[in-house]
């Protein structure tokens, strides 16, 4: 069905997308049935209707790559504060706790809106043209190679923690608890990396969903964000469970045990990294025949 002067401003510029949902038109479509009775929305729509859910149903397999995005990225307040607890967290007298370290999250976060803004899009708009630097998909697929960076980053530095506990063993705090002798500091560079992904690719898809979304559902398509980082926390949680299940077989500690000096997080952070590439790897495939909308810049 060819888009009409109401429709084209909402529709996808590329005809395949009409194609690979067809039959979707036939919602639009009067039948003899139709004129024997009163109209129901429920059973003739108008093709202003049809072109709508067609431009929503091509959002969502973008949307579904935000869920693995929003599992992974979801450890800065699991995994992260599980690993912190056991490092050294003393600066003089003080003791940091292992959650205090999510300020570097947010400070990165503030320091790379502006510099994003200011720096990156700039040098952007040069190399590319566009007018934003880099288009909406773009920047998201930034943020989702940047997770991985993380996520590789906090595997690593577990590694170098279970050697210094391998070499050195733990001390006993002056609260009772033992801890590694590596400064909790290390674990910083994992909190600022984890900023910029939030920066690149939360707000790629707020934009995204608001752009891309029909005039009329505006506002429940830029509520797809949040509901994929909602579903992120939700499989974080079944990630972890089968994790738990599958690793503690035949009586092992398995990767996440409740001393994780007896188990290997960093299994765990490799898991996670990998199914970020492989996120990444379908995201590639769904962008790449994936068109905007005319009025999109």
């Amino acid at each position: 069905m060819p888009c009409n002067h109401v429709t084209k401003f909402i529709c996808c510029t590329d005809s395949g997308c009409h194609r690979s949902v067809r039959s979707l038109d036939k919602a639009a479509v009067e039948t003899p049935g139709d004129k024997a009775r009163p109209v129901s929305p429920w059973r003739l729509c108008t093709v202003t209707q049809v072109e709508e859910l067609k431009c929503v149903l091509r959002l969502l397999p973008v949307w579904a790559c935000g869920i693995i995005f929003a599992a992974a990225y979801t450890q800065v307040s699991t995994t992260f504060i599980l690993q912190g607890d056991t490092l050294d967290p003393r600066i003089g007298s003080f003791h940091v706790p292992a959650a205090v370290l999510t300020v570097f999250d947010t400070l990165s976060v503030m320091l790379w809106v502006p510099l994003y803004d200011r720096a990156i899009v700039p040098l952007a708009r040069r190399l590319t043209g566009h007018r934003r630097g880099f288009t909406q998909l773009t920047r998201m697929g930034v943020g989702f190679v940047i997770l991985t960076v993380a996520m590789l980053a906090a595997g690593m530095l577990e590694v170098a923690r279970r050697r210094v506990v391998a070499r050195n063993g733990t001390y006993r705090g002056t609260d009772g608890a033992e801890y590694v002798p590596l400064s909790i500091f290390w674990q910083v560079p994992q909190y600022v990396v984890l900023g910029a992904a939030e920066v690149f690719t939360f707000i790629g898809q707020m934009e995204f969903f608001y752009d891309q979304a029909p005039d009329a559902m505006r506002s429940i398509c830029s509520g797809l964000a949040r509901a994929a980082f909602a579903l992120g926390n939700y499989a974080s949680s079944a990630l972890v469970s089968v994790v738990v299940s599958v690793t503690t077989s035949g009586g092992r500690p398995g990767w996440i045990p409740d001393d994780i000096n007896d188990g290997h997080l960093d299994y765990f952070f490799w898991l996670l990294a990998m199914l970020c590439v492989g996120n990444f790897g379908g995201y590639l495939l769904v962008t790449r025949w994936y068109n905007y909308k005319k009025t999109a810049d």
